[in-house]
């Protein structure tokens, strides 16, 4: 019996002999000899924008079905997806907060070197302010003011207030500001380079993104706050010098992959390499509208059916077609390109945005027919239509015809691929004024229009449950009942 409690005392001040040494030496055990201390600013900022693409780009249904583009047609859509979870929409709102934290945690490591890293910090601040626009146009109210205080260096504040979204429009918008003031007076001397995956280090493309990321989120609040939409998209226009804005198709801010496992476009990804293309038609009244105006760009949108016509599919319906190939798939320009784009904004949007400035009456210093003139000659180029087709249609059924909805319409034609951008136009404007849900929707009888918001994730309900009730308070069945602060009441419910 001694012998057996001197071992197990023995065996005990051993273990905590042991626990000590371990307990001194552990961080010295435990850290890779060969791995960086702390992950290089362009290496933080390469991660981000590939996390954008991957995250936001791979949308095909979705925010493709409520823009009223694309539906499924072998796995019917019933509108589950916007029951609260943590995936789909959810992973989207973390991603967001994701690139905007791993910015934040970049600008604060280089803080006391601002200089040397000027321009990867200057990308890293206007691609921060795409995230919280990205936010807004989805969720509307949004912890912002205290998002970012955390840690216990910064307060280890952990159940942010959700600020108003008329609240935090001006202060993205009055930060984009500040950036393209920055950016008029000079940038920096480091070099991106391949880190920037958009724009390989070209600050003036980056700048002009700046001022039209500026122009877009001006536009989308005219109806509310007219005064300040007015007084940033006049401003932007009236200095071109000062506030250069994207213009043609060599500047849009697209983010094109390798074209090799992983790094593949995701829609080709999906679509042609997992061999799901066959998952998805052009809704009906896409299809419908595009033959109506005798639109050229349906080449290029939307693959004929196995009859050599373009034939669009209702969404939301019970069965699927056949065979598979009596509707149109999605066009091959957009899913066939292992190296294609993920795109975030077409040069085509800034002057489709003038058009409709210069019909609001601001002085853009371009007529509204002129702007829509350009703005549809760059998205025909877009989308390799030739410059004779693109002409017959403007003298023909997309002629301009002094009305903010024949401006509309194109746009919406434009924004193709750029779904969740689509999106927002039809909340805003009412346009496709055709569009609508599921046949078959889980809501069916309760809602007759496409989703108004997104919602809130499971897990800001599960650990910031007070502030996110009350943000989502007014909201029904997750995504109706409130709309977002710059939406259009277009009747429907």
């Amino acid at each position: 019996m001694k012998k057996i409690l001197f071992n197990i005392k023995f065996a005990s001040i051993l273990a905590v002999v042991c626990l000590a040494s371990c307990t001194k030496d552990f961080e010295k055990i435990n850290t890779d000899p060969d791995a960086l201390p702390n992950v290089p600013p362009q290496n933080m900022l390469i991660n981000v924008l590939r996390n954008a693409g991957e995250q936001f780009g791979g949308d095909v249904d979705g925010y493709g079905t409520f823009a009223g583009y694309i539906v499924k047609i072998q796995y019917p859509d019933y509108m589950t997806s916007l029951v609260p979870g943590n995936n789909t929409f959810g992973n989207r709102w973390a991603a967001c907060y994701y690139n905007i934290t791993q910015m934040d945690d970049m600008l604060k490591k280089t803080a006391d070197r601002a200089e040397g890293f000027k321009n990867t910090r200057t990308i890293a601040r206007i691609w921060q302010n795409y995230m919280w626009s990205y936010l807004l146009d989805g969720w509307g109210d949004i912890p912002y003011s205290e998002s970012l205080k955390g840690r216990p260096e910064d307060g280890s504040l952990l159940k942010p207030k959700y600020d108003k979204q008329e609240d935090v429009f001006p202060a993205v918008l009055a930060d984009l500001k500040k950036i393209a003031d920055e950016m008029d007076k000079g940038i920096g001397t480091d070099d991106v380079g391949d880190y920037d995956i958009i724009y390989n280090g070209d600050m003036l493309k980056w700048q002009k993104f700046c001022n039209s990321l500026r122009l877009r989120m001006a536009m989308r609040i005219s109806s509310v706050a007219p005064a300040l939409a007015k007084s940033t998209i006049e401003e932007i226009a009236g200095s071109n010098d000062k506030y250069p804005v994207l213009e043609t198709n060599a500047e849009n801010c697209y983010l094109y992959y390798q074209g090799t496992l992983p790094y593949m476009e995701p829609w080709y990804k999906t679509g042609i390499n997992e061999k799901r293309i066959d998952n998805w038609g052009m809704f009906d009244i896409f299809i419908d509208y595009l033959k109506d105006v005798k639109d050229p760009r349906i080449a290029s949108i939307a693959q004929k059916t196995n009859s050599g016509t373009y034939v669009g599919y209702k969404n939301g319906l019970t069965t699927s077609p056949s065979p598979l190939r009596s509707v149109s798939w999605i066009g091959e320009h957009y899913i066939n390109d292992a190296a294609g784009y993920t795109p975030f904004y077409r040069s085509s949007e800034t002057y489709y945005i003038l058009a409709e400035a210069a019909m609001l009456g601001y002085n853009v210093g371009i007529s509204a027919k002129d702007a829509y003139n350009k703005a549809v000659m760059i998205s025909m180029e877009d989308n390799g239509v030739s410059e004779a087709d693109a002409k017959a249609y403007l003298i023909d059924k997309g002629a301009f015809n002094d009305t903010k909805e024949r401006i509309w319409w194109d746009m919406w034609v434009a924004l193709f691929k750029e779904n969740y951008e689509a999106w927002a136009l039809y909340r805003r404007t009412g346009v496709p004024s055709t569009n609508y849900p599921s046949l078959n929707s889980i809501f069916k009888g309760k809602h007759n229009d496409q989703p108004w918001r997104l919602p809130y994730p499971n897990n800001e309900y599960l650990y910031n449950k007070v502030n996110t009730e009350a943000a989502a308070a007014g909201v029904v069945d997750q995504a109706w009942g409130k709309r977002l602060w710059w939406a259009k009441d277009n009747g429907k419910n």
